[in-house]
């Protein structure tokens, strides 16, 4: 799997291309799967705080032996006040038996209470401090990363949002790259919104003699996003990495564009409270 530069080129420092959903990943049967995933060649795990799955994710990172595989986890919102996100930094860290936690993200913004500033500027000390190698956001609006840039100096590397066909966000995508932060994408195969299922997906998959989840995944890194698919089997993770030689052509590229129906099937960033 390729690595990608991250846009504001901090330290030369790179990211993979595809990482690992580990949503529903749990316990010793969740440590297991993410060990096959690391084994296909996955090295960008995605976890969080409210998925209770720290331990088990890390656990199979730290088993791997490997020393390039990015830990990610995401700050609640119940702890966007700077002390308690220092104290849910610190949690998370322990939790991961970790020397240092790979990625930290603030997992929604919250814009209720509007304290994702001060959550900001505690991983931006937890970084400096040496707690966590990359900060970023996740759900983040163009309003909200402004506002976190301009008052800390600071660019999150990646903000990781919804993006599938159905909700291709083009705009917000294009946002983060005119600051100089790359997308990381949620349910990347738009299995809620039924992209898999669309006649023209189906189509263009057979055109390509590929799944159409795997199509997905290619129409995503085609697009310069970074998707994060979730499975918990061994065949189908390492199906997922195999899809960096499936090129798309314009056409088809406009074809799933014309998909796109202009609406969220997880939750609008503008309105969701995340504790």
């Amino acid at each position: 799997m390729p690595d990608i530069p991250l846009l504001d080129g901090q330290d030369g420092a790179r990211i993979p291309a595809i990482g690992l959903g580990t949503y529903d990943l749990r316990g010793a049967a969740g440590t297991a799967a993410v060990a096959t995933a690391i084994d296909a060649g996955y090295r960008l795990l995605d976890s969080a705080f409210n998925y209770d799955n720290e331990g088990a994710v890390a656990r199979a990172a730290r088993d791997s032996g490997r020393d390039d595989v990015i830990f990610t986890t995401k700050l609640p919102g119940r702890y966007h006040r700077h002390d308690l996100a220092r104290f849910a930094i610190e949690e998370s860290l322990l939790r991961s038996g970790l020397d240092r936690l790979g990625l930290v993200l603030i997992h929604w913004p919250n814009p209720k209470e509007g304290l994702y500033a001060e959550a900001w500027r505690a991983l931006v000390e937890a970084r400096a401090d040496g707690l966590v190698e990359m900060i970023g956001v996740s759900n983040f609006l163009p309003e909200h990363l402004d506002r976190i840039i301009d008052e800390t100096g600071v660019t999150p590397v990646l903000n990781q949002i919804e993006v599938h066909p159905s909700w291709p966000q083009d705009d917000l995508r294009r946002a983060n790259a005119e600051r100089g932060v790359l997308t990381e994408g949620w349910s990347p195969a738009g299995e809620k919104a039924g992209d898999p299922e669309h006649e023209t997906i189906v189509r263009i998959a057979r055109a390509h003699d590929v799944e159409p989840r795997r199509l997905l995944l290619a129409w995503a890194v085609q697009l310069g996003v970074i998707p994060l698919p979730r499975s918990r089997d061994a065949q189908r993770q390492a199906q997922n990495l195999d899809v960096v030689g499936i090129e798309l052509t314009e056409d088809e590229l406009g074809e799933i564009a014309a998909i796109a129906d202009g609406d969220f099937v997880g939750a609008d960033p503008a309105e969701h409270q995340e504790f």
